[in-house]
């Protein structure tokens, strides 16, 4: 039996599940395969990106999955060499070409990349995209509170999410205090550190004591801190794992104990001041 996800509302009015599948690193030839798995497990919510080079696989999994489209919600992002007008306009075309989809219900600028000049013109153009209804919603990932400010002073069109690294050795808090300021929601990637949230003593023995690993209690650490997480796994097993934190709790201490594992040095990926 499949789960059923809660769902968390964006500023727009629209909303999207708390928990999704990511499939950055999934081959392409693997991908149908094990998002279908993904789908059927309960997941609803799917997250690729023009770079992962799997855009047609997700696409091909939802299709044979059986689920109605609009029970699904599709994210992809746009990669750093397509910021611009144009540019954006074509590589826009070309996600929804390869998902062989009309819309998608969330569209992403991957990174900022500053020294390029072109997010907040980028930026205009996945409004014109909402806009004209191929795009639900619309957000950014990776990009920083200067940054998110400066699309809404000279836009004055809010992200609905902004997808960026965190995990409970990078938790992330003064960027998550500038979402909550703008409504802004949310979404972690990486949120099992790239695995190494695993091996954690804490998040170990928290697991012991309710019975569940390490990944779920991280994931449930996500849940309950109001977090949109994307875990990505190929491995059978886990994806329905991954899903199994609905029916548990962690209590005030085990949370504290969590929010101690924050490290000012704990960033896995790129700097996104400097990432081009």
């Amino acid at each position: 039996m499949s789960v059923r996800i809660p769902n968390t509302r964006l500023n727009d009015g629209r909303s999207m599940p708390q928990l999704g599948f990511g499939v950055y690193q999934l081959e392409e030839a693997r991908t149908p395969d094990i998002v279908g798995r993904a789908i059927r497990a309960g997941y609803r919510s799917i997250d690729t990106a023009a770079i992962y080079g799997n855009e047609a696989g997700v696409g091909r999994a939802i299709r044979e999955a059986g689920v109605a489209r609009d029970e699904m919600f599709v994210t992809t992002k746009l990669w750093n060499d397509d910021q611009g007008l144009d540019a954006t306009r074509r590589a826009f075309d070309e996600s929804l070409r390869k998902l062989g989809l009309d819309r998608v219900d969330l569209y992403l600028i991957h990174w900022p990349c500053p020294e390029k000049g072109l997010f907040v013109e980028t930026w205009k153009e996945l409004i014109r995209f909402r806009e004209d209804g191929r795009a639900g919603s619309i957000g950014v990932s990776n990009f920083t509170p200067a940054h998110l400010q400066r699309l809404v002073s000279e836009t004055g069109i809010v992200p609905a999410v902004n997808q960026i690294e965190l995990h409970p050795h990078f938790q992330q808090a003064a960027l998550r205090q500038a979402h909550a300021r703008h409504g802004i929601v949310t979404e972690s990637w990486s949120p099992l550190g790239q695995g190494r949230e695993l091996a954690d003593p804490v998040l170990v023995e928290i697991g012991r004591a309710h019975g569940r690993s390490p990944a779920q209690v991280s994931l449930r650490w996500h849940v309950q801190n109001g977090l949109v997480a994307i875990p990505k796994t190929a491995t059978p097993s886990r994806i329905a794992e991954n899903l199994a934190v609905f029916d548990f709790e962690l209590g005030p201490d085990e949370m504290r104990r969590i929010a101690g594992l924050d490290r000012p040095d704990g960033r896995i990926g790129p700097d996104p001041d400097r990432f081009a």
